[in-house]
């Protein structure tokens, strides 16, 4: 099957694009405004852009607290979503007024970060405190602006529990990252596997 987007007239009970696009690695962002007020929210629209400097982004529909908070502050920070924590990760997604404490919601403790305001989530395994480098509102090939705000921070600071830690590597079997699917599906994964990248112009030292 075929479909414009355009139309979107897939026919389909639910638009497949997420679910297409996935699993995706889930942005769990806590931030603090100048005022004092801390937001915690999951985002699955995040990922790594870049390892020198080392970027990540996150894109929020709409101008919500934790892209706010962030901008205000120009700092944030993306907790690590474990399945131990997949509940609490659901939990802070709930649409609670603004200047709500998300942490509290969630049942989770704030820590302070080293080099930011903003805390990091303590039961988390891992967080990266992030300074903002940019953001701006992402725009269609017709030039028209999405509704999303797409925000990228620089990792200045990186927090990581040894406990997921195997042979100085992190173990995934250990860490257990949370990832969002389509719909209303998560994965965690659990099966790895390893593969050599080819060193050969036609890959012919690879199977």
């Amino acid at each position: 099957m075929f479909w414009k987007t355009a139309t979107n007239d897939h026919g389909l009970p639910h638009d497949p694009f997420k679910a297409i696009v996935s699993p995706r690695p889930i942005g769990w962002i806590s931030t603090r405004a100048r005022d004092g007020r801390v937001n915690l929210a999951p985002y699955s629209f995040f990922s790594a852009i870049s390892d020198r400097p080392k970027l990540v982004m996150f894109s929020s529909a709409g101008m919500k607290d934790s892209a706010a908070f962030a901008i205000e502050s120009g700092e944030f920070v993306a907790n690590f979503a474990c399945a131990d924590l997949a509940s609490a990760v659901n939990r802070s997604s709930a649409a609670a007024p603004r200047g709500t404490s998300e942490f509290a919601i969630a049942g989770l403790t704030e820590a302070p970060c080293e080099l930011v305001a903003a805390p990091r989530v303590a039961q988390s395994p891992a967080a990266l405190e992030c300074k903002l480098s940019q953001w701006f509102t992402p725009v269609g090939v017709d030039g028209r602006p999405s509704e999303n705000v797409m925000l990228i921070g620089e990792v200045v600071g990186i927090h990581l529990d040894e406990r997921v830690l195997r042979d100085g590597m992190i173990a995934t079997d250990l860490a257990a990252p949370l990832s969002r699917l389509g719909y209303l599906d998560y994965a965690v994964t659990r099966e790895v596997f390893q593969m050599v990248r080819p060193r050969r112009p036609d890959a012919s030292d690879v199977p």
